[in-house]
């Protein structure tokens, strides 16, 4: 039985359900991408755990004997980075623009993508306030695919890299967080870091869908304040 109640034929089924006028050859490239994804969330999954183990008192040493690898090799691979605090939809999140660098063949992540694995995650608020602003999914993907660079010629493998405009953003979601006083980051934390990063495409995108820095920081900190009190009702 499988531990995530989730088996091949479920993937295959599913890829197959989506793509069926592609060819073989077209499928096996979806096939990997959506391999490299269930890597990368179960990346993320470990890390999650291991966080949990640190703050309880785990050793390196405990932690790597978990794994299976040695303490040196658990703490290179999972000492707390620039997602530490990232909610587990923001680093979907992340997740999905890696994906969508790799399905346009970019051989690294912009802000564009980032952008767009938000509009990915419709659980998030990030996503909510998007559409709220401009009344339209569509309106804001297709604004996002028009500013996306032209497709590569060659399909990557291995690790993408961000683009310096993209840590810019991921660190300012981190201040923006901590400017309201959050000790989280989440997908709403992650557009106000898109549109601090003011010559960034995303940002530039963002303007054209008629967002302002100061508007969409009292956006979030008003939704944000609301549902905690809605919580605590």
């Amino acid at each position: 039985m499988s531990p995530l109640d989730i088996s091949l034929a479920d993937l295959i089924a599913r890829l197959d359900e989506e793509l069926p006028d592609t060819d073989e050859l077209a499928r096996v490239s979806e096939a990997r991408l959506r391999a490299q994804t269930l890597s990368d969330l179960g990346d993320q999954l470990i890390d999650h755990y291991v966080s949990k183990a640190k703050q309880v008192g785990a050793s390196w040493t405990e932690i790597g004997d978990a794994i299976g690898v040695s303490k040196q090799a658990a703490q290179q691979r999972h000492t707390p980075g620039p997602f530490e605090r990232y909610t587990n939809l923001n680093r979907h999140s992340i997740v999905l623009a890696q994906e969508a660098a790799r399905t346009h063949r970019h051989d690294s992540i912009g802000t564009e993508h980032l952008l767009l694995g938000l509009l990915g995650e419709p659980r998030g608020l990030a996503y909510e306030v998007l559409v709220a602003k401009t009344e339209s999914e569509q309106r804001v993907r297709a604004a996002i695919e028009e500013a996306l660079p032209p497709a590569g010629e060659k399909m990557l493998r291995g690790h993408i890299a961000f683009r310096p405009e993209s840590k810019e953003a991921i660190g300012q979601a981190r201040r923006a967080s901590a400017d309201l006083g959050h000790d989280w980051v989440g997908t709403e934390h992650a557009l106000l870091g898109l549109i601090r990063v003011e010559e960034s495409p995303a940002a530039q995108i963002l303007r054209g869908l008629g967002f302002t820095s100061d508007e969409l920081h009292e956006t979030v900190r008003a939704e944000i304040a609301n549902r905690l009190a809605a919580r605590g009702n």
